[in-house]
């Protein structure tokens, strides 16, 4: 049975929320945000604040891979500028609400370089373009239009110089989803002043992709009535990507303009209803100063981005280091109004005594992104917490890949198990019964689907029933782990054995002659042909990912692995092995996703991300250090290739805020933080209880080794902190050595 208590935000809350606190330090000024913007990173680029709904940006012609963001550093075509963007995520959706500025008439479609036609489309040129956290601006060179753009959480606000023209029109595409999205319906609500002008529409737009059954509402306002609005229905019915006779495009006739004339333009979203829409906009964007906007904007980022202040002259390092941190503050996005109604994942519309937030990218962020939430975002855990409860709710089980209020299904294992458990033993229980947290995570480890079944039916998931057997399996076997520890802190000792025994499960596909995890079939033997190398992706036994990759995905237990090896020097041996090993994957499917290669250890994808830090784990610190520092330099760069792989909605980018600091979360919800390689020589990071001062001493490129720690002035023996220390706030110090 749901619990909802009604909440109401006031104006003044929402405004703060927003708008972050003053801060005298500008650090939005270090973040790039094209860093991964080429190559494969798939990230976001656009206006927005931390956390917030709206991500307003450029989407571009292209509806291929690298274009999951809507935009890529290869190319410079722009259909419009949409209000939902993902960022990093190797699958593409959203791109909802897109408006176009043109000159002159203009047919409804996307448009192809190869076929210019009247399509609404335009070159972008990129030499003008700008890009600021809570700020976006660039000329569309075939209207002579200059775009630009900043948001609120829940407000995307336009504004666009025009030339001269007798014909300027603003074009609301509605059809036109990212990638993979087709939309389902859509329509248009027309509001006209007492003289007979639109002053404002509405409107939604209810698409299925990567998320089934998404539903989106917008109020848009203008700051120049028009005489005349109108929509057309898509003209290409015969197309896959088309609704036949609907309104997916609307005509905003702004008419005479002279040159340099501005135009404003608010667009509020809501996932509940076209209202709602207007109401989260009055909330939160009630006037029309948009210069006032993007500093309110930029100030969200700076009191966000201050929570880590680093000391680093290097430049590059710097930027590095501050676009890292604002890439994890992309989402998890909120995804209720102002009035705390939202969009439950049963499609039921509920008003929650909590803030509900969407886009959980949880088999990647569940190793360091979400962990480091619980260091600098402490005021939002609590909301997670029931933000997944509610999920589960809704739908029966915890997220495994929640996108706008749909369970996606995407990718292996039950990693919401994981994050879930992981806020609990940090005490984020968000006021719920114990034994119901407890019973979210135990049935949801119970649900016939997904391999589950045939893992109690066998013990493990045998490779001849089911694809990506042991990728499914060992993931499965972490989130045991995860829920045996989550049982211990709430008081379940029974739960708590049953569980640590089966989060041993990856023990199944042991092979000892040639010491990896292979797929094993029913009747027990292994997979054939075997290639540690060799990848086919979603086919194989392993999930992007190859045979040396997942030799090490056991976080859980990794005594248990050692006892495998038979000593930890054969351990260690083998573990070496991984970063000599030939540095290429086979397979002519090969997954495109293993990527960042030193040897076989792929930096590149989220398997690995705990993998170095193994070497802290063993008593070989210095080994670590090393590894550590040659991704530091290889992986991450002030470029738009600057990332090893898609950014995963913050994941890449965490493992980098985290490690730099010099720790990292191995285990699954466990509170032990691994030391690695400190990059910075002082970092000040607030957390709940103050702040929490890192210092570095001796650090150069001839003392790269950890000799010494004291934690808050006293000599420190151990190889890791616990989180508990870190959040209470006092000082960490490094002194380093050969």
């Amino acid at each position: 049975m749901k619990r909802f208590r009604y909440l109401i935000l006031s104006a003044a809350a929402v405004l703060a929320a927003a708008c972050g606190t003053s801060t005298d330090k500008d650090y939005a000024s270090w973040v790039n945000l094209r860093i991964g913007s080429g190559g494969h990173g798939h990230v976001f680029v656009g206006a927005n604040v931390p956390f917030g709904l709206v991500q307003l940006g450029p989407t571009s012609i292209p509806q291929e891979w690298d274009w999951c963001s809507g935009y890529h550093a290869s190319d410079s075509t722009v259909i419009g500028f949409s209000h939902t963007h993902l960022s990093g995520t190797g699958i593409g959706d959203l791109f909802d609400v897109t408006v176009m500025p043109v000159i002159g008439p203009t047919m409804p479609e996307r448009g192809s370089e190869d076929e210019p036609g009247r399509a609404a489309w335009s070159y972008a040129d990129r030499t003008q373009e700008i890009c600021e956290p809570g700020y976006y601006s660039v000329p569309l060179t075939r209207f002579g239009i200059r775009a630009e753009l900043t948001a609120t959480a829940r407000v995307g606000f336009h504004r666009y110089t025009f030339p001269a023209s007798e014909d300027a029109i603003l074009v609301f595409d509605l059809e036109n989803g990212g990638c993979w999205d087709d939309v389902t319906d859509a329509g248009f609500q027309i509001v006209r002043n007492d003289e007979g002008h639109v002053k404002a529409i509405g409107g939604y737009r209810y698409s299925t992709g990567w998320a089934k059954n998404q539903k989106i509402f917008f109020w848009a306002e203008f700051s120049r009535p028009s005489e005349q609005f109108y929509a057309m229905e898509n003209i290409h019915n015969d197309s896959e990507r088309s609704v036949s006779r609907k309104p997916v495009y609307g005509y905003y006739k702004v008419g005479h303009t002279d040159a340099g004339e501005q135009l404003l333009v608010k667009v509020a979203l809501s996932p509940v209803s076209i209202e709602g829409a207007k109401e989260n906009m009055a909330a939160e964007l009630p006037g029309w100063d948009f210069d006032a906007t993007r500093a309110a904007a930029r100030e969200a980022w700076n009191n966000e981005l201050g929570k880590i202040d680093i000391s680093e002259k290097d430049p590059d390092r710097r930027t590095v280091f501050y676009t890292a941190l604002y890439h994890t503050m992309i989402a998890p996005s909120v995804y209720s109004d102002v009035d705390g109604t939202y969009r439950g994942s049963d499609d039921v519309v509920c008003r929650g005594d909590f803030q509900n937030y969407t886009t959980f990218s949880l088999w990647d962020t569940y190793r360091a992104a979400m962990p480091l939430m619980t260091i600098i975002h402490p005021e939002k855990c609590d909301d997670i917490t029931a933000t997944f409860y509610h999920i589960f709710e809704d739908q029966g089980d915890l997220p495994v890949w929640h996108l706008m209020g749909n369970e996606t299904d995407c990718m292996v294992g039950n990693p919401g198990t994981i994050a879930f458990a992981d806020n609990i033993v940090k005490g984020y229980t968000a006021g719920i019964n114990q034994e119901e947290l407890l019973m979210a995570m135990v049935i949801t480890s119970e649900q016939s689907d997904r391999g589950l079944d045939l893992r109690r039916q066998w013990g493990y998931i045998p490779a001849d029933l089911y694809r990506e057997s042991v990728a499914n399996d060992m993931e499965y076997a972490i989130a045991d782990g995860a829920l045996a520890n989550a049982a211990a802190y709430l008081g379940f000792p029974d739960y708590e054995a049953e569980f640590r025994e089966w989060s041993h499960s990856y023990r199944h596909f042991w092979d000892p002659e040639l010491r990896f995890f292979r797929g094993r079939k029913t009747d027990g033997s292994f997979t054939e042909p075997f290639n540690p190398i060799y990848s086919r992706h979603e086919t194989s036994d392993y999930c992007e990912g190859t045979g040396w990759q997942y030799l090490w995905l056991v976080p859980q237990d990794v005594d248990g692995l050692v006892e495998l090896f038979g000593s930890r020097e054969a351990c260690l041996a083998k573990l070496d092995s991984l970063f000599i090993a030939p540095d290429h994957i086979e397979g002519e499917n090969a997954s495109p996703d293993i990527s960042g290669l030193i040897g076989q250890y792929a930096h590149g994808n989220e398997p690995g991300h705990h993998t170095i830090y193994l070497y802290s784990m063993l008593g070989e610190s210095r080994k670590a250090a090393e590894r550590l520092r040659q991704v530091y330099d290889e992986m991450y760069s002030n470029s738009v290739k600057g990332l090893a792989g898609n950014e995963d909605v913050g994941q890449m980018s965490a493992w980098y805020v985290m490690s730099t600091l010099g720790f990292y979360q191995v285990e699954p919800a466990s509170t032990r933080l691994w030391f690695g390689a400190p990059l910075w020589k002082k970092a000040v990071v607030k957390v709940a209880g103050g702040e929490f001062t890192i210092t570095t001493k001796g650090l150069s490129p001839s003392h790269p080794y950890i000799k010494s720690v004291k934690l808050n002035g006293e000599p420190y023996e151990l190889p890791y902190i616990d989180w508990h220390d870190v959040v209470a706030g006092g000082t960490l110090e490094f002194t380093m050595g050969k």
